[in-house]
């Protein structure tokens, strides 16, 4: 595979962990790039010795919801800066109009932060939280059809699941819903920076993603997608004095929500997790998400393969069009110990449920994918 100069200029960024270990677990907690680190010291640098907070946060603020946007294909309008995904999402839940009666249907891979929250909703307002079995991996529009009903009024998906990264057919289950006015809600972090997202395309509603995984952000700090369209129609589940369109209006105590997804933050926001996320976002587009998603691929084919010719099971999804930039695999024996041979080699790697799993960046090689065969060896 060609290697593009931004590319080269992507593994540059990150020369100081390419130096000490070889890093394949973004699907966790990714490094963060030089750029970033830089970004976030020269702010806390310069906020010791100067002022000008409000005229900083602005600047940075409308720069990082752009950015945003364009990563997903939204409006600088539809971002709103959430804490990580999981506020997001129960932001999602707890702001759309559903009745005791109604449910929300989502699989039994989801991460807990896609479920917790309709879980919640369920004990708080008689709402459904109908789980359901898997299709290969995910929830597939055939598995949709066979669960939904006429009470059915939110399907929530990851766009990757966090397990065995079984990418999710997001526009077939979003077209599906939108044609039947049920909101489609997406956890977006297992994705977004990794593997292109259109959520016009794909007609997403909500979208939730935080910045440590794929984005290669601080902790801390994400973002929430609102569709335009829906945004005048729900009532945030809380309320700030930057959630209103006086917000400089001190005592004028009117609660007349901003028009932007702006409405659901609350007060000051994490300026310098901001900065290094900005930070971070502009080296991805610099990179392109396209190039980023071909080169994982190209990565991940050459370990399923690798894998495959040593004897272990592939546990991925290996449709083409269900493939992500996450791998899990079976080891036989003891998967704790064979993550602890990996770790002890100095390979970063993840042990989810009872499978290794891999998930490389753009900036990673072949011969680093290749560490995880040499170091296991062949199974059995």
């Amino acid at each position: 595979m060609e290697i593009t100069a931004e590319l080269t200029a992507f593994r540059a960024e990150m020369e100081a962990v390419t130096t000490s270990c070889t890093f394949l677990d973004h699907a966790a907690v990714s490094p963060l790039p030089h750029r970033v680190r830089e970004a976030m010291a020269h702010y806390a640098d310069c906020r010791g010795v100067t002022f000008g907070f409000r005229e900083e946060f602005e600047e940075v603020s409308t720069r990082l919801r752009d950015r945003s946007a364009r990563l997903i294909g939204a409006t600088p309008e539809e971002i709103g800066f959430v804490q990580n995904t999981s506020l997001g999402l129960n932001i999602a839940a707890q702001s759309l109009p559903l009745e005791p009666g109604d449910n929300v249907i989502f699989c039994d891979m989801e991460f807990p932060s896609n479920v917790y929250p309709w879980m919640l909703l369920e004990r708080q307002r008689g709402v459904e939280a109908r789980r359901i079995p898997h299709d290969g991996g995910g929830l597939t529009l055939a598995a949709l059809e066979r669960h939904a009903d006429d009470r059915t009024r939110v399907v929530t998906v990851s766009s990757v699941e966090f397990l065995t990264g079984f990418r999710t057919d997001l526009e077939a289950l979003g077209a599906w819903c939108r044609e039947r006015s049920i909101y489609f809600v997406v956890d977006g972090i297992q994705s977004v920076g990794a593997v292109p997202l259109d959520v016009r395309a794909c007609y997403v509603d909500f979208l939730s993603c935080g910045g440590p995984k794929w984005l290669m952000g601080p902790i801390g700090l994400g973002f929430l997608y609102c569709r335009q369209e829906l945004l005048e129609r729900l009532t945030p589940p809380m309320a700030g004095c930057v959630s209103v369109v006086g917000r400089e209006d001190w005592l004028d105590y009117d609660l007349t929500f901003l028009p932007s997804a702006a409405r659901f933050e609350l007060g000051g926001s994490n300026l310098v997790g901001m900065v290094g996320l900005l930070s971070a976002v502009e080296l991805l587009l610099e990179v392109g998400v396209e190039a980023i998603h071909a080169r994982t691929l190209h990565l991940t084919d050459r370990l399923i393969a690798d894998l495959e010719r040593r004897g272990y099971r592939v546990a991925s999804n290996l449709d083409p069009a269900r493939r992500s930039a996450i791998v899990s695999f079976a080891v036989p024996g003891d998967p704790q110990a064979a993550h602890a041979r990996l770790q002890g080699a100095g390979v970063a790697v993840s042990l989810r449920e009872t499978y290794i799993r891999v998930s490389p960046h753009g900036y990673n090689t072949e011969d680093e994918i290749a560490r995880v065969g040499q170091v296991l060896g062949d199974a059995g």
